[in-house]
C-alpha cells in the first residue's frame, strides 16, 4: 500500500537534509558518544570493546530520528548541538586523562 502524498515531502533538500542527518550526523553522534563512555565509567577499555556491539544500535535509532521532523535542517541542527557538546565532554575528559 503507497504512503499518502500528502505526508511526503516534496522539496529535494528536506529530503536531502533528513537523509543526510540521518547517516553522517547519527553516525558522528554515535562516535562521539561512544568515545565519551570510557571517560564516563570506571573501566575504560572494556567499556570501549563492548560498545562495538551498541555502535550499531545506537547509529541505526539516530538514522530513523530526523524522519519524526517535518523540517530536516532542525534535525541538523539538533545533531550538530549534539556533536559540539559531546565533542567539549570528550576534550575537556581527555585532557585530565590523555593515555586512555
Amino acid at each position: 500500500m503507497p504512503a499518502n502524498p500528502k505526508y511526503l515531502n516534496k522539496s529535494p533538500w528536506q529530503q536531502f537534509a533528513k537523509v543526510s542527518a540521518g547517516i553522517l550526523g547519527g553516525y558522528i553522534v554515535t562516535a562521539l558518544l561512544h568515545m565519551c563512555l570510557p571517560l564516563w565509567f570506571p573501566y575504560p577499555k572494556e567499556i570501549l570493546i563492548t560498545s562495538i556491539f551498541t555502535v550499531f544500535i545506537v547509529w541505526g535509532a539516530l538514522l530513523i530520528f530526523p524522519f519524526l521532523f517535518k523540517n530536516g535542517w532542525k534535525a541538523w541542527g539538533m545533531y550538530m548541538i549534539l556533536i559540539l557538546i559531546l565533542y567539549i565532554i570528550y576534550e575537556l575528559g581527555n585532557s585530565k586523562n590523555p593515555f586512555i
